[in-house]
């Protein structure tokens, strides 16, 4: 039996304009052009993730065993710029992504990402390589990152509890 969860469920409404969520009719433009539900039919499908919200399906959404359900969107736009009734998809997404991370749901790679900034105040370190070819160009070298100013920054969004730093 399928239970609806009416505070999940006001919590998506409250977090996204009501006004227009509810105006949603599911034509489907918002998966007819994502790029990510034509390469992965099976496993990222926009609408169904707002017609889930927009029923209070909790359940259906997070426990679903392959978290790019949620996590497959990138966050290009197209989806927002194709809706007839002007639903920002896309925030209903982040809020569920933020959802999820709350749960401790979220993706490995999130969190190995997020440590990798936390530590070095860079998403792809520095490497030797790259450093040589920049030298042998006479690019200037590359300032580091004020590691204790990003850390301070990930601290007051609370990104420090999340990776438990």
């Amino acid at each position: 039996m399928v239970k609806v969860d009416y505070e999940f469920r006001k919590k998506i409404m409250d977090a996204h304009i009501i006004d227009t969520l509810k105006y949603c009719y599911q034509c489907n433009r918002c998966t007819d052009v994502c790029p990510i539900a034509s390469i992965a039919p099976n496993r990222y499908n926009p609408r169904s993730l707002i017609l889930n919200s927009f029923l209070g399906l909790k359940s259906a959404i997070f426990e679903n065993e392959d978290n790019f359900f949620i996590w497959g969107c990138t966050v290009c736009d197209t989806c927002d710029e194709v809706c007839p009734q002007k639903i920002e998809l896309t925030e209903v997404f982040t809020v569920l992504k933020n959802m999820s991370i709350a749960e401790g749901k979220g993706p490995e790679y999130y969190t190995n990402q997020a440590t990798a900034i936390y530590e070095s105040g860079k998403a792809i370190p520095s490497q030797a390589a790259i450093e040589r070819r920049r030298e042998q160009m006479s690019l200037p070298q590359i300032e580091p990152p004020n590691v204790e100013e990003v850390q301070k920054i990930l601290n007051q969004t609370k990104l420090n509890k999340i990776i438990n730093k």
